[in-house]
């Protein structure tokens, strides 16, 4: 008997000081730190959570953002199931460069893979990019969205639980739009075998 009945990969981009370790932090440990954690490369953790009574092991992989490493956190966008891409709503720099982690990112993955945009630091009063900045820039991207906290953990079991949600949601319609082909096959062979079978007089 399997572990877990899914298994997802979710990896997570964007700018460097955004807070993709601590969002992956808060969701595996429930842990948050101030001080800066720099990612040398690409960091990996796994969660098994239920979703409808089925055990779901999510993989999340959290890339380093300095260009420096782009080379090696490219290769990890490949077979990703969901991509999350990260920037802190009291930096605006980190929001105008989620445009070009979208169009990196496309180079890579299939373009039915979700993209999530996250505002992280939800929790401050020094915002610079709304809300409605942030649900506009995502609709023109075709991408969903969400704000949350690492510090607070406001919304991170959400974010990863619904991401789960949605892509066990979207192989469950693949495989029923497939298993409809296959009987369709299975029908079609059917008439064949009887339309050219032989008369017996």
């Amino acid at each position: 008997m399997p572990e877990y009945e899914h298994i997802l990969k979710v990896v997570i981009i964007g700018d460097s000081g955004v807070g993709k370790s601590c969002i992956l932090l808060r969701y595996i440990d429930e842990l948050f730190t101030e001080s800066f954690i720099v990612t040398i490369g690409v960091d990996f953790k796994f969660k098994t959570i239920d979703i409808d009574d089925k055990k779901v092991k999510i993989q999340i992989w959290d890339t380093a953002g300095q260009e420096r490493f782009r080379s090696i956190t490219t290769a990890y966008y490949r077979g990703a199931d969901c991509l999350i891409i990260v920037y802190d709503i009291t930096n605006r720099e980190t929001f105008n460069n989620v445009e070009k982690w979208i169009k990196d990112a496309r180079n890579y993955i299939k373009n039915d893979i979700p993209i999530v945009i996250v505002g992280n630091k939800s929790d401050r009063d020094d915002r610079i990019v709304s809300f409605e900045e942030l649900k506009n820039f995502s609709k023109e991207h075709n991408t969903l969205y969400i704000e949350c906290s690492a510090k607070t953990g406001n919304q991170i079991e959400l974010l990863f639980n619904d991401i789960a949600k949605e892509l066990i949601l979207k192989r469950k319609e693949k495989q029923n739009k497939q298993d409809k082909i296959d009987q369709v096959k299975i029908n079609n062979n059917k008439i064949s075998d009887i339309n050219f079978k032989p008369s017996c007089c």
